[in-house]
């Protein structure tokens, strides 16, 4: 399996960045080692000093796909949770000033925790998921899948244009404003709509 990550997905979080709104879905990946799962303790990695959380809605893929049309999209995928795309901001902005590629920053050991998940029928609308994340019980990331630039669908046609997605990958569709730095000792709480997913501790 791979982890796909989808950049640049919401406005309020290019500007927080101060980057380049995209023109197409940016996206990035995370080896299968990255992946965190059943709740279990983020460890923080001893070549950081400034590890992010971005919160973001996960979807699932359920089969074998390559240059998907638009119109079969939504079949390639049966289940949407939520995830953290953790993020060693230090390495990751060092590496933006000289130019040079931010690999290690995103992709790094448990990088990518992941919750459960629910199946689509669960949503009345995919284009209307509320989600947030809580760390040590305060809200400090709110999104709705309503704002993203690009949709579930619109997501999966473009990566399949450059390669093939399989059973058991996950897509990570972007994180909304309010991303910032964790502690050891700190919790986060991911949510979709109103029910817990994921949990993670820092130590």
């Amino acid at each position: 399996m791979k982890i796909i990550c989808i950049g640049r997905n919401y406005v309020d979080h290019i500007k927080e960045l101060n980057n380049a709104i995209p023109s197409s879905p940016v996206f990035f990946l995370k080896p299968d080692t990255a992946l965190l799962i059943r709740n279990r303790p983020f460890y923080y990695p001893p070549f950081s000093h400034e590890i992010h959380y971005e919160v973001e809605l996960v979807m699932k893929i359920n089969k074998v796909g390559k240059n998907i049309q638009k119109q079969f999209a939504h079949t390639y995928y049966d289940e949407i949770g939520i995830g953290l795309d953790m993020t060693a901001r230090d390495i990751q902005d060092a590496a933006k000033q000289k130019g040079l590629p931010w690999a290690i920053a995103k992709g790094f050991d448990q990088s990518a925790p992941v919750g459960k998940f629910l199946p689509k029928a669960h949503f009345a609308d995919l284009k209307n998921i509320d989600f947030h994340l809580d760390l040590n019980g305060k809200t400090v990331q709110h999104g709705n899948s309503s704002l993203m630039m690009y949709d579930f669908d619109d997501i999966l046609v473009h990566i399949s244009q450059y390669m093939t997605v399989r059973t058991g990958d996950y897509i990570f569709t972007g994180t909304p404003a309010g991303v910032g730095p964790v502690k050891i000792g700190d919790k986060l709480e991911a949510f979709v709509e109103r029910e817990k997913l994921l949990s993670c501790l820092i130590k």
